[in-house]
């Protein structure tokens, strides 16, 4: 399994989360949260932040329904998300993240934060968590993959 900083985005209307992994691929830490300017804009920041942190793969956040199927927003991050994938080159993971802004506040929660003053943080720490649930789920395809193998 090639190693390598993984960037995760959990993609809104108004802010994008963005977290990364460390470099061997253990670990997920916030970076920022990036406030949409559109399209365009945005596309250019985060592709300055892949080249700057040397990322090789990219996880986004899917917001499916409940149900599990295909929100309108989420055809949109989808085709957000493929556009950053052809535009770096880096291989793209669609994760699905309901419940990952739960889990968040949750996260926040533990550790005391404020309710009213989230809004700044909220995104990366959800960005956080679809990246940690993400390695998590590739250590466990790694160890079945082994395990068959033997």
């Amino acid at each position: 399994m090639a190693k390598g900083r993984v960037m995760a985005l959990d993609v809104g209307k108004v802010r994008v989360g963005v977290a990364l992994s460390d470099p061997l691929g253990y670990t997920a830490q916030p970076l920022l949260t990036l406030w949409r300017k559109g399209r365009g804009d945005d596309l250019r920041s985060l592709l300055r932040l892949i080249r700057k942190h040397e990322v090789t793969e990219i996880v986004v956040g899917n917001p499916l329904h409940m149900s599990g199927d295909v929100s309108p927003w989420a055809a949109k991050v989808q085709q957000f998300a493929e556009e950053l994938s052809q535009r770096s080159g880096l291989p793209l993971h669609l994760w699905d993240e309901r419940l990952s802004s739960v889990a968040a506040h949750e996260l926040l929660d533990e550790a005391g934060h404020d309710r009213r003053d989230r809004k700044s943080i909220i995104d990366q720490v959800a960005a956080v968590v679809i990246l940690r649930d993400w390695m998590q789920d590739r250590e466990l395809r790694q160890l079945h993959q082994d395990r068959a193998g033997e």
